[in-house]
């Protein structure tokens, strides 16, 4: 789940504690080419208004038009199947591409207590599964794991939401601020962690949260999961290689640390030396980043946001140097 997901759910809560009519859409089954993918959602208010999306706009605008023109009782079932793009005629009108068909639930959200759980839950740091009756309308949460995805067989609708993704940058300077707004553009929560006072000047809280203490404690102290990305940059290996003993036995999807391949593969050394796994080392990504020619901190911030999205994309690296060209 991305912010714009907790958002909608954070909209639905705030609209129905105020004692508002609010219709939640959840996009269930796709056919063809569709703009948003299974598990996207949309809230809309008694009056309208709309957070999130589930398809390009044309889709929405008819969700709208189903509000205004008492296509939706408030007497009506809890929860409705609708389907658009069944004809290509439908899919060119409602700006589907290539004929695609889109299956939403349309579900009148009562008692918003799942909501706040579920939000709660997924600020913990837990992945949920919701549990969607579609003829009842009853909500089920429970607990799930990065494997589970989003299933539906008609009669429910088992949906997955978790926590952001995370980076957490071990050093504060000129790159990490590079870094820093790229990943929340791509919607990472920022994580800092730098005990040299001298860096700290000029950041910004929204552009990151900075973790107290050395970096080691910090990688403990943000209770690092598989849904976040550990990064040293600060080219001092007192404070890096502390991060790394730690990150490269966490449950971090991504560990790195900025270097040349020469002196990336020195730093294996010493870890070894230090007694860290031969296991836990091969995890280490570094040097950092895709191969894209990048010279300046803006370009080496890039390689290194496509490198930690593919990966938790699951996407193959093949952009990437062999690490053994250095010898």
């Amino acid at each position: 789940m991305d912010s714009v997901d907790l958002n909608v759910l954070r909209s639905v809560l705030e609209w129905r504690r105020a004692g508002q009519r609010v219709v939640l859409y959840s996009v269930v089954q796709t056919w063809g080419t569709a703009p948003r993918a299974p598990g996207a959602m949309l809230a809309l208010r008694e009056d309208g208004v709309v957070i999130g999306s589930v398809s390009g706009g044309c889709v929405e605008d008819d969700l709208i038009a189903r509000l205004h023109d008492g296509r939706i009782p408030t007497d009506g079932p809890p929860v409705q199947l609708i389907t658009y793009g069944v004809t290509r005629e439908e899919a060119a009108r409602f700006g589907l591409p290539c004929g695609g068909t889109l299956r939403l639930t349309e579900e009148q959200v009562g008692d918003p207590h799942w909501v706040a759980e579920l939000l709660t839950r997924c600020e913990a740091h837990e992945i949920v599964a919701r549990s969607l009756d579609i003829a009842t309308g009853e909500v089920l949460l429970q607990s799930a794991d990065k494997v589970n995805v989003l299933s539906f067989d008609g009669n429910t609708l088992r949906a997955i939401y978790g926590p952001r993704w995370r980076l957490l940058l071990i050093g504060a300077g000129q790159l990490s601020r590079y870094v820093a707004e790229m990943a929340r553009l791509l919607d990472f929560e920022v994580l800092i962690c730098d005990p040299r006072s001298e860096f700290v000047y000029g950041w910004e809280e929204q552009h990151g949260r900075f973790v107290s203490g050395m970096p080691d404690e910090a990688v403990l102290t943000i209770q690092t999961d598989e849904r976040t990305a550990i990064v040293a940059l600060t080219h001092d290996p007192r404070l890096d290689d502390m991060a790394l003993l730690t990150a490269l036995d966490s449950k971090a999807f991504y560990v790195g640390a900025l270097g040349s391949r020469v002196n990336s593969l020195k730093r294996r050394k010493n870890l070894a030396e230090l007694g860290l796994s031969s296991r836990a080392i091969e995890r280490l990504h570094g040097p950092i980043g895709l191969h894209i020619g990048s010279h300046s901190p803006a370009e080496i911030a890039l390689s290194l946001m496509a490198e930690i999205v593919a990966i938790k994309n699951g996407v193959e690296l093949k952009q990437k140097k062999p690490l053994q060209e250095a010898i």
